[in-house]
Parts: C-alpha cells; sequence; structure tokens
C-alpha cells in the first residue's frame, strides 16, 4: 500500500524497483493504519463526539451488489474495516443494514488490546442499532451473545412489548427520539452521554443519509473500488437532499490494487 496524500518526503521517494513512493508494494502494519486513522486528540475541556463514517462505493457510485457490500470490497478494506471498529467506541448500524448484512458483536482483537486498554476502552465496541420499529431478531448472536451489551437507538414512542422482548436479551434500549423515529443529534448526544465518543457508523445508505441531513457527521472514510456494477443499487448516502452541500476537507488517500483509500473531514 501506498500514501498518495498527503504528500511528504516518503511518498515522493522512488519506490524499490522504480515507481513512485515508498510505501508502494508494502503492507501497513495494524499499527500503522491505527495511525492514520486516530481519532484526533482530546481538546482542554476533555473528549467530545467524534462521528465518522465507513463506506466502499464503486467507480459509478454502487454502494452495494445484491444487497451487500463484501463483493465489492477487498482483503486490504476490511483490514481497515477491522482498524477503524478497533479504534472506537460504538459502532453505529442501521437495523435495515442489520438484517441485510448479518450483524454480529465486534470481537476483542489481540492486536489492538493493549491499545484499547490504554484508552480506556473496554474490550471490543459495542453495537448501536438506531431503529424506529424494533424489527429485529433478538435470538440473533448481536443480542444474545455479545461481548459488549449491544445498544437500541429508539424513540420515545416506540412500542413497549418490543422495547421490552429487547431488554430481556440484555441489551440497552436508549431513548434518543420524542416521537418513532431516533434524533441524529440526540443520538450522538445520548452515546457521549455513555462515555462513548469515538463513533463509527457503517451505514446502511438511509441511515448515513440522515446523519449528514442532521449535519453532525464528522469524518466520512470512503473506500472507492475499481469496480462497474451498472443496475439500481444505492449510493453510499440516500433520503432527502440537504438544502446546501456539505463542504468537507480531504485528509489523507492510500492506494492499493487500484483501491483508493480516501478520508475527508469536516471543513
Amino acid at each position: 500500500m501506498r500514501r498518495l496524500f498527503p504528500v511528504t518526503d516518503e511518498t515522493a521517494a522512488p519506490a524499490p524497483g522504480g515507481g513512485s513512493g515508498g510505501d508502494a508494494g508494502r503492507e501497513w502494519s495494524l499499527d500503522e493504519l491505527a495511525a492514520a486513522y486516530a481519532y484526533p486528540e482530546p481538546g482542554p475541556a476533555g473528549p467530545v463526539p467524534w462521528l465518522r463514517a465507513n463506506m466502499v462505493s464503486t467507480l459509478d457510485g454502487a454502494a452495494q451488489h445484491d444487497g451487500r457490500s463484501q463483493p465489492i470490497s477487498s482483503a486490504t478494506d476490511m483490514r481497515i474495516f477491522g482498524t477503524l471498529r478497533a479504534l472506537a467506541d460504538v459502532v453505529v448500524v442501521g437495523a435495515e443494514t442489520v438484517r441485510k448484512e448479518g450483524y454480529r458483536p465486534a470481537r476483542a482483537r489481540e492486536d489492538f488490546a493493549a491499545m484499547r486498554e490504554a484508552a480506556g476502552q473496554r474490550p471490543a465496541p459495542a453495537i448501536a442499532v438506531v431503529t424506529a420499529g424494533l424489527d429485529l431478531d433478538f435470538s440473533l448472536p448481536l443480542f444474545t451473545s455479545p461481548l459488549v451489551p449491544t445498544l437500541i437507538l429508539t424513540g420515545a414512542a416506540a412500542a413497549p412489548d418490543r422495547v421490552a422482548t429487547a431488554e430481556k436479551t440484555g441489551a440497552r434500549v436508549v431513548t434518543a427520539g420524542d416521537g418513532i423515529g431516533v434524533d441524529p443529534a440526540r443520538a450522538v448526544r445520548a452515546l457521549a452521554d455513555l462515555g462513548h465518543t469515538r463513533l463509527l457508523t457503517e451505514g446502511g445508505p438511509r441511515l448515513l443519509g440522515q446523519l449528514v441531513a442532521a449535519g453532525v457527521l464528522d469524518e466520512l472514510c470512503l473506500t472507492v473500488a475499481p469496480m462497474l456494477t451498472a443496475g439500481d443499487a444505492q449510493r453510499i448516502a440516500g433520503g432527502p437532499a440537504v438544502t446546501v452541500p456539505h463542504r468537507f476537507e480531504l485528509v489523507s488517500i492510500l492506494e492499493e490494487d487500484g483501491f483508493l483509500f480516501t478520508r475527508y473531514g469536516r471543513a
């Protein structure tokens, strides 16, 4: 893998055997990936919530193929996926993605154990499911056997029987909206109140669209896959358009085998 941006003396140096970029042809260690994707350091007032998204898209804008993101991913994309999870306190995901992707609990990674302990984090991030109707299969391992109890973000008007069913599994139901749905800004504050300030969302597109529309997304880590799929697959973010496009700034670009691993931050 090689770093294309920001340009440094190392990235501009010739690679062994020709070409450019001192990192070309070398697999980055997990420590190097963790450093490349580190969350901002807390300010004088202490940590504040920072919400990043991690998504993958084809060249023609598809976020999925046959309803799943795995076919447009790569081995390095999955290493970065695992690194981003290892850095996070909590992974926020939409109920539809839980159903389609067969979400499982986040697992403890021995490679990141010392780093998480030093940061005061639990062995693995919690999974927080955003759902209005709690239409979930509570017999799945995500609810019955997580290393860290699963969180459910829902509205105050959620059906009491579904809330009770969720809580019987050990999941923690968090109210983040006055009606049936979830208010994204309130969800971020609720997670921060629980001590989760390093936030990661993996979508899906509808949830990411809601976060974008609410103006709560701080960072986007987007993998651009060198693939074309055509069809009518969703983009990485769906839902109503924002009135004025939100401007983000390029932070970094890594490349391997034609895949671009980009990182953008709020301007």
